[in-house]
């Protein structure tokens, strides 16, 4: 009888009870979870031909009492957690055809004994912690075929008789102690190898040429050892051959015969694999070398004394993914036809003396994720095609003669993640705003350039970044503020710049932080006594003469901590004439803006026409619009002047979007110290106006962290005479929703969590609009554009345009509110109609079967309460859709459902994990 287990998924331990079933000839449990130890009374099962017990965590010895199993064919324990000797018990089970204990954590020696199961056709013993010798016994076994015992610790030389075993055909000694030369008839005594590996051992000699004799020969695995000589031409018969791998072994001797044998090689057509890393080999590369095979996957030629020029045929290995020519003396340019290795993951150029450009044809290599070009002789500008490289990862430029500014394109690369390194070459210009893109950058190597203007505070949106080394440059300016948010910083250095102001405090707080290097700049002030600086060892801020203080070993001056009396007399007397002069100034200009005052509101009874003339005397925001400027909290005025100076004169760069009433700007504005967004009304549209003034009344008064935060807001003039209005507010760095939800790009992706969260956050700040204001305000233009998110992806609620107070029937105060459908199409309200208090109305029905959902999923197992969870969020979704009001649930209680929901499903995510 035959118990066949295999892949159920089954977990538990092995019941001893299985020895009771004694007419078992077949136990099969591969490819389960079954653990503890393999029950002793396994013994007792006298008819047993097969045990399969694969791909488990059994624990535990081999049971010794298998030694009553003498009818066992086959047995079968790899990839479990077996340990201790194999057991000497086991000599008794001579008809074994397969014995297999690989890839389990056993010691001691390969038992001699092994050599009298003469039917034995498979032996795997690797990856254990097995020592001593291969035994001379092993020899005996003729019907062998398959002989496994890499990943071990065997030591000494491989015994001649097992070279003789004529029916192996998978031969592998991979890793392991093995020393010794290999025999020049290997492919006569072994005829019949498929495999044939050696790799990392200390084989000596010569790679027999014999080998060529075993037709069957597919692998061949030398890699590794200290083999030396000229590699045959003779292995170019071996048509099945696709994989040889002699890397770091001790080939070739730097005459141009050493790559004779890559001719022959074009005859193996069905070839993946080709590595000779790390030899001897010398010469050119054979212009034949793009008739190699179609198939080949990995070429590695690295690390050896190859010179001339790389021929452009090798653009012909069209399924290349990895190529690696580097550390050779390789001149000339590189070849354009590169560009067609579309499947190309790995490029290795570096440590050569390529000339020229580098190939504008490398955008094309979209799956290449490590680009290596450093330490060469290239020229002219880094292209930005290869921005178009979206899965690199890493980019190494370093030690050329690259310049030109650092393209836009490559600097806002999403995919770089480990390393841009650019360093010793010779570029110019400021480091462009698109690298705030690199969140999950590691390193940024920039230094020895020629690279100017200030540290980007964009940079502070690279909080994956390790080492930020900038060194040798032009850089001027602070060191941002902003940078405080790279915690991750564990290297910075900053020297030999134009960097002014004072050290930052935060640099000694950054938590990481192990080497800091910011001399011989322009520093200034006291240096701090905390973190790093208090380890002098780790940081260097020589060469700038204006610091003081800090640990007294730095050997900087004392801060001046006082003036001296006659410059205490001498700032007295001149902060007095300072108020003096500005206390008159503020009276006369408090009296002229008396007179306008005056002025402005007898000609709005009189000339209408005269007003544009008037507020051409100012370019400040006129405060008896309804604006946010009047509000205490944000006095700040700004004027026309700042806006088209902080968004460039409104260019397109800055352009973030556009709307019914008017267009977005983005700007750097010098008032607030930061980026923030500018509403400019388009004032020719038919109510633009109205709307800045409804949104204006609408925001005024109202405060809550899941509503976009008004800055400030007004109206004047701008340059031609035309009225200017707009609303100043906080910018966003992550777009809105839309933006999100519609992205052509894999770059944005917004996961369940991240979904459910900008659920509640939208839904928090409708709750505040409709329960929790002095009076109620409906959006009524609630859609995806209309909601934004922050750097930490928290939703914010925007465009008030169309707001709607509710007020009880006895005010007026927004008579011309207009009872026409508002809102975008698409995303009209269905709650929409005129002075209904809001979308608080729900049938008990349907928010008793809201209930029963959350019982039901509460209930389910972790996979089932995912799917329930989705469910009931998407019925809530569908209730909200409702064209009547009495048919939705209450904004407050659809927010505790989505707190609820995403509680139930962060918790079935941990027990399913």
């Amino acid at each position: 009888m035959i118990l066949d287990l295999r892949s159920q998924k089954l977990v538990g331990s092995m019941p001893s009870s299985i020895g009771n079933l004694t007419f078992l000839i077949s136990i099969n449990l591969r490819n389960n979870s079954f653990y503890g130890e393999i029950p002793m009374e396994i013994g007792n099962l006298l008819q047993l031909q097969h045990l399969n017990l694969t791909w488990n965590s059994f624990t535990g010895t081999i049971p010794s009492n298998l030694t009553y199993c003498k009818q066992l064919r086959s047995l079968a324990l790899e990839y479990n957690r077996l340990v201790g000797n194999i057991p000497d018990q086991l000599n008794s089970l001579s008809k074994l055809n397969y014995l297999g204990f690989g890839s389990n954590n056993l010691t001691g020696n390969i038992p001699s004994w092994i050599g009298n199961f003469s039917s034995l056709r498979g032996l795997s013993l690797a990856i254990n912690n097995l020592q001593g010798p291969i035994p001379q016994d092993i020899g005996r076994l003729s019907n062998l075929q398959i002989f496994q015992v890499y990943g071990n610790q065997l030591n000494g030389t491989i015994p001649k008789s097992v070279f003789n075993i004529s029916s192996v055909y998978y031969f592998s000694v991979t890793q392991n102690l093995l020393y010794g030369e290999l025999p020049s008839d290997i492919g006569l005594t072994l005829p019949n190898l498929e495999v044939f590996a050696t790799a990392v051992n200390n084989f000596t000699g010569l790679i027999p040429v014999s080998l060529s004799n075993a037709s069957k020969l597919s692998v061949i695995e030398l890699s590794q050892n200290s083999l030396t000589g000229n590699v045959p031409t003779s292995l170019g018969q071996l048509q099945w051959l696709y994989r040889i791998n002699f890397e770091i072994n001790s080939l070739g001797s730097n005459r141009n015969e050493g790559l004779r044998f890559l001719y022959f090689l074009v005859n193996c057509t069905s070839l993946q694999v080709l590595s000779f890393e790390d030899n001897f080999l010398g010469g050119e590369l054979p212009k034949t070398i793009g008739n190699l095979s179609t198939r080949l996957e990995i070429f590695g030629l690295g690390y050896n004394r190859i010179v001339g020029s790389v021929p452009a045929g090798l653009g012909n290995l069209v399924n290349l993914t990895r190529l690696s020519l580097d550390n050779n003396k390789f001149r000339g340019s590189v070849p354009e036809s590169l560009g067609k290795l579309r499947h190309l993951q790995g490029l290795e150029l570096n440590g050569n003396k390529f000339s020229g450009m580098i190939p504008s044809s490398f955008g094309n290599l979209t799956s290449l994720t490590t680009l290596h070009i450093e330490d060469n002789e290239l020229e002219g500008n880094v292209p930005p095609e290869l921005g178009q490289c979206t899965s690199l990862s890493v980019l190494n430029l370093t030690g050329n003669n690259l310049v030109g500014s650092i393209p836009k394109e490559l600097a806002g690369l999403f995919s770089l993640s480990i390393s841009l390194a650019l360093a010793n070459n010779s570029l110019t210009g400021s480091l462009p705003a698109e690298m705030r893109k690199l969140i999950n950058l590691k390193e940024m190597d920039i230094s020895h350039n020629k690279l100017s203007g200030e540290i980007p505070t964009t940079l502070s949106t690279c909080v994956s970044l390790d080492r930020f080394i900038a060194n040798n440059n032009l850089f001027r300016g602070r060191i941002p503020e902003s940078l405080k948010g790279l915690r991750g910083l564990e290297e910075i250095d900053l020297s030999h710049n134009n960097i002014s102001g004072e050290i930052p405090d935060f640099l000694g707080k950054l938590p990481y932080l192990r080497k800091l290097d910011l001399s011989f700049n322009e520093l200034e002030g006291k240096v701090p006594n905390d973190g790093i600086f208090a380890n002098e060892s780790a940081v260097s801020i020589s060469g700038n003469h204006k610091l003081c203080g800090g640990p007294p070993n730095y050997n900087f001056p004392a801060c001046p901590t006082q003036k001296d009396p006659a410059s205490k007399k001498h700032i007295h007397t001149r902060i007095k004439e300072a108020i003096i002069i500005s206390v008159t100034f503020l009276f006369l200009l408090l009296c002229s803006f008396a007179a306008c005052y005056t002025v402005i509101r007898n000609s709005k009874k009189g000339d209408l026409s005269a007003r544009s003339t008037r507020e051409r005397q100012s370019e400040h925001f006129d405060d008896d619009e309804p604006t946010l400027a009047n509000d205490p909290s944000l006095a700040a005025k700004i004027t026309y002047q700042d806006i088209f100076k902080s968004t460039d004169g409104f260019s397109e760069d800055n352009l973030v979007g556009t709307g019914s009433f008017g267009s977005v700007y983005k700007g750097q504005f010098q008032v607030f110290d930061k980026v923030m967004a500018v509403k400019v009304l388009n004032l020719q549209q038919r109510g633009a106006l109205k709307s800045f003034l409804d949104e204006c009344r609408a925001l005024k008064s109202i405060r809550h962290r899941n509503l976009l935060k008004i800055v400030a807001a007004g109206s004047s003039i701008d340059y031609q005479g035309n009225d200017f209005k707009c609303i100043v507010f906080e910018f966003m760095a992550n777009g809105s929703l839309d933006d999100w939800l519609h992205s052509k790009t894999d770059e944005q992706y917004l996961n369940i969590i991240q979904r459910l969260n900008i659920a509640i956050d939208v839904a928090s700040a409708l709750d505040y609009l409709h329960n929790n204001c002095q009076v109620p305000i409906v959006h009524c233009d609630l859609k995806p554009s209309n909601i934004l998110l922050d750097e930490e992806m928290t939703a914010h609620v925007g465009d008030f345009g169309l707001a709607k107070f509710l007020l009880k029937s006895n005010e007026s105060w927004n008579k011309q509110t207009s009872i026409a459908l508002k809102g975008s199409i698409g995303y009209i309200s269905p709650a929409y109609e005129e002075n209904s208090k809001n979308e608080d109305n729900v049938s008990d029905l349907e928010e008793k079967a809201i209930l029963q959902d959350d019982e039901h999923i509460s209930q389910l197992n972790a996979s089932t309460m995912i799917e329930g969870c989705l469910v009931s969020i998407l019925k809530i979704g569908l209730l909200y859709s409702s064209s009547s009001p009495r048919d939705r649930m209450p904004i407050r209680i659809a927010l505790d459902k989505i707190h609820t929901i995403k509680n139930l499903y962060l918790q079935s995510k941990e027990e399913k994990q």
